[in-house]
């Protein structure tokens, strides 16, 4: 699909996964671009995606957990398996030591750390994206945690779907809600909307729901960090 296609009302609720009817409201509040043509609802690709980021993140837990369960159903159905967040990581893509001490070092580090996956494209690219989507709202989550991704899926910046993560070796004022400092980083890159949308909601719900976030505090090393992922996901699939 077309980053510049055009769904209409069903279609699009059925891509970001909400009621048609609030994803109408949505857009007559003005909080979507979206366009009335004889008398229906249309929605660009693009937009849509990045109103779906937005809109995951905003979510409190209760709304986090449905939002997961309906995204991970689809992603299930679309590609089997339980689409494991363990899975997507590599020891190469973690680092337990960033040393950036700014929000703009922290984007950089995170950039450098992805990539040494030898998936990135464009590193350049990715840079510039990141820093586009934090200026547009940031990505910190409130516990100690943010999730930076592109703004739009763009087919040339990787060669296949990984997170990167870095533990930064204090807290930084990354823009959370809370006016908290964050000091764990998940780097999301997908090579499509629906994927990126299910590694969001489970890393979202697991630094909510779980304590991965602590288990990674006292991780020694890219495996151990891995494997705390792995085991929390596995108690929330329970």
């Amino acid at each position: 699909m077309s980053s510049h296609e055009f769904l209409n009302l069903q279609q699009a609720a059925a891509h970001v996964h909400v009621e048609a009817n609030e994803l109408k409201h949505v857009a007559q509040r003005g909080e979507i671009d979206a366009q009335i043509r004889s008398g229906e609802w249309y929605f660009e690709h693009s937009a849509l995606d990045e109103w779906a980021q937005r809109h995951l993140l905003a979510q409190n837990e209760k709304g986090l957990r449905e939002q997961h369960r309906l995204i991970s159903d689809s992603h299930r159905r679309a590609r089997g398996g339980d689409g494991s967040i363990a899975g997507f990581l590599v020891p190469e893509t973690v680092d337990l030591a960033i040393a950036a001490k700014a929000k703009a070092g922290i984007i950089r580090d995170m950039t450098d750390l992805a990539d040494r996956s030898g998936f990135v494209y464009d590193p350049e690219g990715l840079f510039k994206e990141l820093v586009a989507r934090e200026e547009a709202a940031s990505t910190a989550i409130g516990v100690g945690a943010a999730f930076l991704h592109p703004r739009f899926h763009d087919p040339y910046l990787f060669s296949e779907s990984f997170v990167a993560y870095g533990r930064s070796e204090r807290p930084i004022f990354f823009g959370a809600p809370d006016g908290a400092g964050t000091r764990h980083f998940f780097l999301i890159c997908s090579t499509d909307h629906e994927q990126h949308l299910h590694i969001l909601a489970r890393l979202a719900v697991l630094t909510h729901g779980t304590d991965l976030l602590e288990r990674l505090d006292t991780a020694t090393d890219p495996v151990e960090a891995i494997e705390a992922v792995r085991a929390c996901e596995a108690e929330l699939l329970k």
